[in-house]
């Protein structure tokens, strides 16, 4: 989980500096409120992995799935709260939304496959 707030704290120094020193017409001002929203389902998300995992491990990929599937669920509730409140910038929001969602996948997936070359 520590990699997790790293990535995220790495994720909106870059975000900070574009907004502050460039003109980002890609960045939506509320770049921060997706930040904190992807950091915490990734902490709901790693605490069910965690929670369901405690002494048998055969149920990592089940749970790993439910997780996933828990993700996809919250994000498109997220995306659809702020659509429906008429965002200003839709394009710019969901460009930056589906940018960190892949970011975060991508963490994720890399974090999981370190982990698990470990453990074999």
């Amino acid at each position: 989980m520590l990699r997790t707030f790293l990535f995220t704290i790495f994720l909106a120094i870059g975000f900070f500096v574009a907004e502050v020193y460039f003109v980002s017409p890609w960045l939506h001002p509320y770049w921060k409120i997706l930040l904190v929203f992807f950091l915490t389902v990734s902490f709901l998300t790693h605490r069910l992995v965690d929670t369901g995992l405690q002494g048998n491990q055969e149920r990592l990929i089940p749970l790993y799935l439910a997780a996933t599937v828990a993700r996809l669920i919250l994000c498109l509730a997220f995306v659809g709260f702020f659509l429906f409140r008429h965002v200003e910038q839709r394009r710019v929001f969901i460009l930056d939304f589906l940018v960190l969602y892949i970011c975060y996948t991508g963490f994720e997936i890399w974090s999981l496959t370190r982990n698990l070359r470990r453990d074999s």
